[in-house]
């Protein structure tokens, strides 16, 4: 029987979808080879092994959330679609093979309402212009749509008739949001934000608990295997009586808040959860999170850089104790003094999740000099038809240290 290949009449251009053409089965071997390979060593000091990898069912219509860039064209018209792979030509796109659908159409939409109303799109090489960008976001688990449009600047010209036609078009759209960045700047999104119609932030669930989603929240567009990563992550942080979690890099808490949830369900009484994070609007926003799901007894969250949160933590209370840590950095990695830190607090366990195997590889490595040693490792297929592939790896104390 043959392996069934996926086609799109973009993908040479667009570039997002690399390895659209190649079977899945064999992407994910690829994977599992590759994340075999730059683990060779650890594996073989440690004596550990790389587990199968976890890909999806159907790997078609995973991405919960979309994004297109805009851009003047000829007569009026306004360009919108996908970035050409190492350009900004604006390729067109009608649908996305890997998108929930209702995402594409509502940014397509966007485009034919601001060319009606004669809102100009903005002009990168010139820095002028409007309308710079659109991003919506579609409930997993809800039936929630954000719609987040971003400007050039305070103003949106007929604000009230753009957000009345988009809603005429789309009424599954929950909630529409005015992002301004008038930065020379590649980054879509600014720092502030304008609510023109609804409660300007959507809801999703996870593992049966409800998160809070606004404009520039970290939320990861593959809810689906989110979970698994988030289940990978729960069994190997050992759940047991009284157990102390750490988890540095929060967010808006999707992971500890999970984490202490099924603690609660697993009736594993007196866990208890502390996050750290350094952007106030997220920690804000994990701390509802966590009281919209009961939980605000058990988790706290605190706004602070983690080394520095650390490093004081040890100098003020010597005796703070976490049995895990779990943490989930950005793809650069974690630093040197962090893994420091966290090797001073003495947990058992390390529950480390990256989007980014080779940076995790060189903070195991440092971490293995604090006496620590590599467990467990675990791919997941967060994003199919790409490269990329995240894992979770679980690292302990060596007996003695």
């Amino acid at each position: 029987m043959g392996y069934r290949t996926y086609t799109c009449p973009i993908s040479r251009r667009c570039g997002g979808c690399e390895w659209l053409s190649v079977p899945y089965p064999i992407q994910l071997r690829r994977k599992q080879e590759e994340v075999e390979r730059l683990f060779t060593g650890v594996c073989r000091e440690d004596g550990c092994t790389v587990s199968a990898i976890r890909g999806m069912d159907e790997p078609c219509r995973f991405r919960q959330k979309a994004a297109a860039p805009f851009a003047p064209g000829k007569g009026g018209r306004v360009r919108s679609g996908f970035y050409e792979g190492n350009s900004h030509r604006i390729v067109w796109c009608e649908k996305c093979l890997v998108e929930n659908p209702q995402g594409r159409t509502i940014l397509n939409d966007v485009a034919r309402v601001t060319e009606q109303l004669r809102i100009p799109a903005y002009e990168e090489d010139r820095g002028r212009g409007v309308l710079r960008n659109a991003v919506v976001r579609c409930g997993y688990a809800t039936d929630e749509v954000l719609l987040t449009v971003v400007t050039n600047g305070e103003r949106l010209p007929h604000a009230e008739r753009f957000v009345r036609m988009l809603r005429s078009r789309h009424p599954e759209i929950t909630s529409i949001v005015q992002n301004v960045n008038s930065r020379r700047t590649n980054a879509i999104l600014g720092r502030s934000c304008v609510t023109l119609w609804g409660p300007g932030v959507m809801h999703d669930e996870l593992l049966g608990c409800r998160f809070e989603i606004g404009p520039t929240s970290f939320y990861q567009t593959n809810p689906a295997q989110t979970e698994t990563l988030y289940e990978l992550a729960i069994e190997k942080a050992g759940l047991h009586e009284g157990m102390r979690v750490l988890d540095a890099y929060c967010g808006t808490g999707t992971i500890g808040i999970c984490m202490a949830a099924a603690a609660r369900d697993a009736r594993i009484d007196g866990v208890r959860v502390t996050g750290i994070e350094q952007v106030g609007a997220a920690v804000s926003c994990a701390r509802r999170n966590a009281q919209a799901n009961g939980l605000s007894a058990t988790c706290s969250f605190v706004c602070a850089d983690a080394t520095a949160y650390l490093r004081t933590g040890r100098r003020k209370h010597s005796r703070r104790h976490y049995d895990v840590v779990v943490m989930d950095p950005p793809r650069a990695g974690s630093t040197p003094e962090f893994l420091a830190s966290v090797a001073g607090l003495s947990p058992m366990r390390i529950v480390y999740v990256s989007c980014n195997p080779k940076t995790q590889l060189r903070d195991l490595t440092e971490l293995r000099r604090h006496d620590y040693h590599v467990d467990s490792i675990e791919p997941v297929d967060m994003f199919p038809h790409t490269k990329h592939v995240e894992t979770v790896v679980l690292m302990t104390r060596a007996e003695g240290a």
